[in-house]
């Protein structure tokens, strides 16, 4: 191939020398540290999502597809290719919204613990270290967030960033040479958009399996390149590239991490609950007024929920969000999430079984919810440091009025999580996937990632009892 059409594409370039400098050693400590935080709490939201429909599905499919030498269908004992494999285990820890989000004015958001299970397949195809997996999981982040800050909100959905970042980092893993990765990147890029339309109105499986899609296709492009086949030339920048007709701009990433600049996986956020991270905030509010509620949910006259504008727009605003069909439906609703609050005191996986989604008792309350935006909270959310506010006013028939609040310091998303929380979520999943003791030594052996000299121990660890 003739190098020299890979390198008049910028950002082909640009990302190919930055993937080929970036290392273990290369990395901040608190940067090393994130990233062990995010494979422990994209495994924990695994478990919780492991039984889900559409996990079910994506493994029947990988079951028919082994492959001795591949990547472990983590919670089974299955071998199959690795890209399959990522498809699999991406739609897992996306099932249940429990893994991590990013939110900064102006960027397009999106959950980049989506490249976790991919590369983690591909760390054990390798056989690489704990030292490369840690790597290989700071470099994806960054890839995705850079992309997120830089181009917005779009028609295309972010699942789009994880599809480039697990291209790039596989092949790191796989240990291609600067022109493998290099054509890895426009092998993603080209032929994989997602739109958004995966998660607008109704919402189907494909909502989760969206995380799956992208790891898959970007881990088969890595696996291609290291094969000897070529992308089109210019992928980002060229006639009827991904700039022009995804971006829909032009755009260049000078600033990624290292060398004095924070790492982008320093800057997401851990997720307390089980739900969309619009929707959290609306949770937190509803749970504290729960409790005096507890025993006459009927006695509730009306609900008003306030909230920032973007929450109310896209979880607070259709038919769809009174009505929900479908668990992913469910997930995405403000008035759902603080049905199931006011009426169970939180929301965990369980809240979004087929008996809440009938449940006659929340179906009636969902009636008398109403969602609203606050200015005060809208800028709030749209300023840095974010904040997330909600309040949610309950008015009962006796005319007793019960307010909850969260947001700031009330009790916010974006707060950081010490290891003690991330701890504990972590074991409030795996212990029922795999029993307490188990557990207790996934997580112990997880905090040492870095000491690891072959990743495939925690795969083969990690089946469900």
């Amino acid at each position: 191939m003739d190098t020299a059409r890979v390198k008049t594409d910028g950002i082909q370039q640009r990302l190919t020398d930055y993937a080929a400098g970036l290392n273990y050693d290369a990395l901040t400590p608190e940067a090393a540290h994130a990233a062990k935080v995010r494979v422990i709490d994209t495994l924990a939201a695994l478990a919780g999502g492991f039984d889900g429909e559409a996990c079910r599905v994506a493994r029947r499919m990988a079951a028919r597809l082994p492959d001795a030498n591949g990547a472990t269908v983590i919670g089974t004992t299955i071998k199959t290719t690795p890209d399959m494999a990522a498809f699999v285990n991406a739609t897992a820890a996306r099932y249940v919204e429990l893994n991590d989000v990013y939110h900064s004015p102006g960027s397009a958001g999106g959950h980049p613990s989506d490249v976790v299970m991919p590369l983690l397949g591909v760390a054990e195809h390798a056989r690489a270290s704990g030292r490369d997996l840690i790597a290989a999981v700071v470099l994806g982040y960054e890839i995705y967030l850079r992309l997120s800050d830089a181009i917005g909100r779009t028609a295309f959905d972010c699942a789009n960033f994880s599809c480039l970042g697990v291209a790039v980092a596989a092949g790191k893993l796989l240990g291609l040479t600067r022109e493998q990765i290099a054509n890895a990147m426009s092998m993603a890029v080209v032929p994989n958009n997602i739109l958004r339309r995966v998660r607008t109105g109704h919402l189907s499986m494909w909502k989760a399996v969206t995380a799956g899609h992208a790891g898959k296709a970007g881990v088969f492009a890595a696996l291609l390149a290291r094969e000897g086949m070529d992308g089109p030339p210019q992928p980002f920048e060229g006639k009827s590239g991904w700039c022009d007709h995804i971006a829909g701009k032009r755009f260049s990433l000078e600033v990624m991490g290292g060398k004095g600049v924070s790492f982008k996986i320093q800057d997401t956020m851990i997720k307390p609950r089980s739900s969309c991270a619009t929707t959290i905030s609306s949770i937190l509010a509803a749970e504290k007024v729960a409790a005096s509620l507890k025993g006459r949910l009927a006695d509730v006259e009306r609900v008003t929920v306030e909230t920032y504008e973007s929450a109310k727009t896209g979880m607070g605003t259709g038919e769809h969000h009174w009505h929900p069909d479908s668990r992913e439906t469910a997930d995405h609703s403000i008035p759902y999430v603080v049905a199931a609050a006011l009426m169970d005191g939180t929301v965990t996986p369980r809240q979004f079984d087929e008996a809440h989604l009938r449940s006659p008792e929340l179906r009636a309350l969902l009636a008398k919810i109403e969602v609203v935006a606050n200015d005060g909270f809208t800028r709030a959310y749209e300023k840095l440091p974010v904040e997330h506010h909600t309040r949610v006013n309950v008015v009962t028939r006796g005319g007793e009025r019960l307010v909850g609040e969260a947001g700031g310091d009330k009790g916010d998303l974006s707060q950081p999580k010490s290891d003690a929380q991330i701890a504990e979520k972590f074991l409030g999943t795996a212990e029922e996937f795999l029993g307490a003791g188990r557990a207790k030594a996934t997580l112990d052996q997880l905090w040492m990632l870095e000491h690891l000299e072959n990743v495939a121990a925690i795969p083969a660890g990690f089946v469900k009892s």
